[in-house]
């Protein structure tokens, strides 16, 4: 069992998360800000991966007190927990994750990281270990299932994603398309990594909505088992 596994991302029009050297652009708008909010506040847990946390320095506590209010009211924490993939230990011990707004965080590593660096990062979040050389993401998932996460949000990046989908789990795809070409052969994708070379290894999808949003437009998908 794992839990259900939604991706939203936001993308310009090219397809780039973000410039070449990875300097996060402002991509869509308050609109989408909120969408975006609200699915945050409706998840268990939000996750991204280590590239995020250092290129970005995301807090991703959700922004709305309505929205943290309604949580509480549910009887849950204001904030989802907040998960990095970290495979060894890379999250700095001063990131935004790990000391703005109250809630869970946990880093997932592989058995590889430091020893003296999970340590230090212990002192702040609850530190997994899952998979030798890298974090194996369905090993992980179970675990989160079995601490009763039943929804995860994933913010990104790229090589989180591409690792998802080529694990088969991912849900549901929303993607927020802005009206900007960013450009670059290196700037990162929705699903970065070594992709998939054989037409039947591809992840299909189907398109369960689009609305016009901001200066953009948001594309709805959910993923075809039947491959």
């Amino acid at each position: 069992m794992r839990p259900h596994v939604h991706v939203n991302v936001a993308m310009s029009a090219d397809g780039k998360l973000s410039t070449r050297e990875r300097r996060q652009v402002r991509i869509s708008g308050p609109a989408d800000f909120s969408r975006v909010d609200r699915i945050k506040a409706e998840s268990d847990a939000v996750m991204v991966g280590i590239g995020t946390v250092l290129a970005d320095d995301p807090s991703l506590t959700v922004k709305s007190p309505e929205l943290r209010a309604m949580r509480i009211a549910r009887g849950m924490p204001g904030n989802p927990v907040r998960i990095v993939v970290d495979s060894m230990a890379r999250t700095p011990p001063g990131a935004s994750i790990l000391h703005k707004g109250e809630g869970e965080r946990i880093i997932a590593c592989s058995e590889r990281a430091g020893t003296e660096e999970k340590a230090v990062l212990g002192n702040y979040a609850t530190v997994l270990s899952a998979g030798h050389d890298r974090v194996d993401l369905p090993r992980l998932f179970s675990v989160l299932y079995e601490r009763g996460i039943r929804r995860v949000m994933v913010e990104g990046g790229g090589t989180l994603i591409a690792g998802l989908f080529a694990a088969d789990l991912v849900d549901e795809l929303t993607c927020f398309v802005g009206n900007m070409i960013i450009g670059g052969s290196d700037a990162p994708t929705l699903a970065d990594g070594p992709g998939f070379i054989d037409e039947k290894d591809f992840i299909r999808l189907s398109l369960s909505g689009t609305e016009r949003l901001d200066e953009g437009i948001l594309l709805s998908w959910c993923v075809t088992r039947e491959r």
